[in-house]
């Protein structure tokens, strides 16, 4: 029996998961006055390219991937939310091509509000997450804060000829997604009780799936780029990659892989307040075909939590990619559109 007395986790938060981030249009206004990185030849990627984490060549055969992600609760349960907070975080490392070594947890938590067993279940949950990734969670800083907040600091590890970037696209390439859309609506919808049993699972074990495959990908030469799908949505973040690659993309919209219920609740309604912002950061470069359905405006800028890998790949390496991803536990992995030479705009269709 649920203790009435102990809120809520996503009662505490203003927002949650990464419908947290600072808008894309915001952030990059916010960076534009920061000091330049300087001359620093071995720093590999940057904050140049609004890439998923930092590279820092070693020597010959080590790069180090160094990223952090942290945000408030998408779900009540405490051990969900330090599981799906822990995947999401160390699936920058795998975006990027790398093998996470170890993790440092990052914790903010209200201590008048939420009790101890509560908190330690949160970093119960971020635990068995990096157990199955094989790292430990060798420390870390925790605070007293007004809202709680959980996550990670990731190092990880490639070989400085397999990071792959965000912005290495090359026209032609086909689009593979490795998971389905729809993580928040399905959170808002938990928010408002509308959310039932089977799609609470089914947002669960898409959150809490690691990115793994992405260590494979980088080892593949046809696969030019590489990105997760987190906080600004499908739109946002392909079109970083359109950006950074000087392309433009197209994408089919009854290709896109959903969660179920996402698009159902979506027509009736349910978004989050992160889907308007994504739109109108990225409006500008987009274009809508007017067949499409009135709720898909939402669910292509919906934010997503721990999303899935999407991947810039040859023509003639789709079906590789995609059989890697389905064996390896991605059984919605789609191809979902394509690249091309052209200004960095999306066409939905």
């Amino acid at each position: 029996m649920t203790d009435s007395s102990i809120p809520r986790l996503t009662s505490l938060s203003h927002g949650g998961g990464c419908g947290c981030k600072i808008a894309p249009d915001v952030l990059a206004d916010l960076m534009r006055n920061a000091l330049p990185a300087g001359p620093f030849p071995d720093l590999l990627v940057g904050t140049q390219s609004s890439d998923d984490a930092a590279v820092y060549r070693l020597n010959e055969q080590q790069a180090l991937i160094a990223t952090t992600d942290f945000f408030m609760p998408i779900v009540d349960d405490p051990h969900d939310f330090g599981r799906i907070a822990a995947t999401n975080a160390l699936s920058d490392v795998y975006a990027m091509g790398g093998r996470p070594i170890m993790a440092l947890a990052l914790v903010g938590m209200p201590l008048k509000s939420l009790p101890h067993d509560t908190i330690a279940a949160v970093l119960a949950g971020g635990a068995s997450v990096c157990q199955q990734a094989g790292i430990p969670i060798a420390g870390g800083h925790s605070i007293d804060s007004v809202e709680p907040i959980y996550g990670l600091a990731v190092m990880g590890l490639a070989h400085p000829d397999e990071i792959k970037r965000n912005d290495q696209a090359q026209a032609g390439d086909v689009l593979i997604l490795s998971k389905p859309l729809g993580v928040g609506i399905l959170s808002a919808a938990l928010k408002k009780d509308l959310l039932d049993a089977a799609g609470y699972q089914a947002m669960i074990g898409s959150t809490t799936q690691l990115n793994t495959p992405g260590t494979r990908l980088a080892r593949m030469a046809a696969v030019h780029a590489l990105t997760d799908v987190t906080g600004f949505g499908l739109l946002g973040h392909t079109l970083e990659m359109c950006r950074g690659s000087g392309l433009r993309a197209e994408l089919d919209y009854a290709a896109l892989p959903w969660l179920s219920p996402a698009a159902e609740l979506a027509r009736g309604g349910v978004q989050t307040g992160a889907s308007g912002r994504n739109w109108r950061a990225c409006q500008a470069d987009i274009a809508l075909a007017a067949s499409l359905p009135p709720e898909a405006q939402a669910l292509l800028t919906d934010p997503q939590t721990s999303g899935g890998l999407l991947v810039a790949c040859a023509a003639d390496a789709a079906d590789e990619v995609l059989a890697l991803l389905r064996a390896e536990g991605f059984g919605q992995a789609a191809r979902i559109g394509r690249l091309a030479a052209g200004t960095p705009r999306i066409q939905v269709s």
